[in-house]
């Protein structure tokens, strides 16, 4: 019985499509310290052979199985053409999986504490707006010559004005905002299904700021969309009457 194999790592040439499946190559590297008295070990390159329907489950395309971390599950095959299996070892695929990116992760995790610490610095703030407004309070009440509803005023317009600091509308970069039911989409994207993990964070990125993380690519004529399936598909999730977009000839 053939022995399973599991390999990660990103496709180190372009994707080559055949009647039924896709094929890429992979490379992993040997142990960076081998045993004493060993010689170190070198990368192995590997073919991996994949059914095009499970290929198009993970929302992976030409260009972003280049630059993608991907664990492939599988079994060693030997009765593939040579032309078609430049690999030391050739894969016959079973899984294939997209791993989350470590920057992605560290981008949102510093965004989340950014926020936090803005909001407990405007919590601070309005504690310290109250303890000092409770300290002038007595000396007005002596004097007779302010009622505490106008001490109270400045207070209540800070508390009015801080919802403007908040993050704006749309995402850094948006060139115009246009009616969702107006982007005409390409079959091609129709016909692909983007990572659902990333897609996830997208929505909860709406959810926590109100707008989308970048605007969509579109031609300024005709309004097809060029870049931005996986935003596209959000906003029709989150039901966004209009969506910022930057034209194709602007990027």
């Amino acid at each position: 019985m053939p022995h399973k194999m599991t390999i990660t790592g990103s496709a180190t040439g372009p994707l080559r499509e055949y009647d039924r499946y896709v094929a890429f190559d992979m490379r992993e590297k040997g142990s960076p310290a081998a045993p004493k008295g060993l010689k170190k070990s070198t990368f192995i390159s590997y073919t991996v052979f994949v059914a095009k329907k499970a290929f198009n489950k993970t929302g992976l395309t030409k260009k972003s199985i280049m630059h993608e971390k991907i664990l492939v599950q599988g079994e060693p095959t030997l009765d593939i053409p040579i032309d078609e299996c430049p690999g030391e070892i050739g894969i016959i695929c079973f899984q294939i999986t997209v791993l989350p990116n470590r920057n992605d992760k560290e981008v949102n995790e510093s965004k989340d504490k950014k926020e936090a610490k803005q909001e407990a610095s405007k919590a601070q703030q309005e504690v310290a707006a109250t303890k000092q407004e409770e300290k002038q309070e007595p000396v007005a009440k002596e004097a007779n010559t302010v009622q505490p509803e106008v001490k109270e005023t400045p207070v209540q317009e800070k508390k009015a004005a801080q919802p403007k600091q908040q993050q704006p509308i749309q995402p850094r970069g948006t060139k115009d905002v246009v009616n969702f039911e107006d982007i005409i989409v390409p079959e091609a994207f129709l016909k692909t299904r983007p990572n659902p993990v990333k897609t996830e964070e997208v929505i909860e990125f709406v959810k926590r700021t109100g707008h989308l993380d970048k605007p969509l690519t579109i031609e300024k004529g005709s309004k097809v969309l060029k870049d931005g399936y996986r935003r596209y598909i959000v906003a029709k999730t989150m039901k966004m009457d209009k969506v910022p977009v930057v034209y194709d000839d602007q990027k």
